[in-house]
């Protein structure tokens, strides 16, 4: 699943070719997501807007339009979306055509659907808008994300600091590949109770969680099997992974193997030195 970087790198790389762009239509493979499609409010509400921003929060891209409806798109799994020439033929999973000025189509790919797309209209905006993201925590470079929010957050938790850093109630955005890369960085054991680690271990992780996402945006994202960025082409973040999917292999600090360990459903990757549990 597309992560924070994955989604920004997305962001970035449609901005330019859709900030200030008219719809000139919309149209629908007849597929719904995992998600029902609005399809009536899409045609709509997109025919002959302007598209004003490309935003994102957390895993969700945010394109505002001049009428002040605001379409919202999660790319799921296997979602990507893309830039192609009007006539190009369509592929397979090729669910939504967003139909720009200048010939361009915006196209939403998915092979398992598990994407969704929603719209809210101007007069939905504020209250809906609040709603939609009342469960979704602050973002790990907002000035609101703090360590000191974490360790009250964490106060008495038992759950591993793991499955702490990947809740989106929590902090937003962090999948399993960067909070298994974080967590090395900052020399911490997944499966650490979350409600022991000290203000200090907190701020050191949250340094770490930065670095290793701005790294990740600046790499393109991780490419592992389905991500590809909005010009089609792959990241190569994965090329400097130095734990995630490396179990038996040796740890690039010191040459101990690491280990996978199963925390929450979701597989962990560590070094049993470097992250001993304190």
């Amino acid at each position: 699943m597309p992560e924070l970087p994955e989604v920004e790198v997305v962001r970035r790389g449609l901005l330019p070719h859709l900030k200030n762009r008219k719809v000139l239509g919309f149209r629908w493979s007849g597929k719904n997501l995992r998600t029902i499609v609005p399809e009536g409010l899409l045609r709509e509400r997109m025919t002959n807007a302007v598209i004003t921003d490309v935003g994102r929060r957390a895993k969700y891209l945010l394109l505002p339009t001049d009428r002040g409806d605001l379409l919202i798109i999660h790319l799921g799994m296997t979602g990507q979306l893309g830039l192609f020439s009007k006539g190009t033929p369509d592929a397979k999973h090729d669910h939504l055509f967003f139909i720009l000025s200048d010939n361009i189509e915006l196209r939403y790919h998915d092979v398992r659907r598990f994407g969704a797309v929603h719209l809210i209209t101007q007069e939905e905006r504020g209250e809906a808008e609040i709603s939609f993201f009342q469960s979704t925590g602050p973002e790990p470079f907002s000035d609101t994300c703090t360590a000191a929010y974490l360790h009250h957050k964490a106060c008495g938790s038992s759950q591993a600091v793991k499955t702490f850093l990947m809740n989106g109630r929590i902090i937003a955005g962090i999948g399993n590949i960067y909070a298994n890369e974080s967590l090395f960085a900052a020399g911490i054991h997944p499966a650490t109770p979350a409600g022991k680690l000290s203000k200090k271990q907190w701020q050191l992780l949250l340094n770490k969680v930065r670095e290793i996402l701005n790294w990740a945006i600046e790499c393109g994202g991780s490419t592992i099997s389905d991500f590809l960025n909005a010009g089609g082409g792959s990241g190569y973040f994965q090329a400097n992974f130095r734990v995630y999917g490396r179990d038996g292999k040796s740890c690039v600090a010191c040459s101990t193997t690491l280990v996978r360990q199963v925390i929450s459903g979701r597989a962990s990757v560590f070094c049993p030195r470097c992250q001993m549990i304190r």
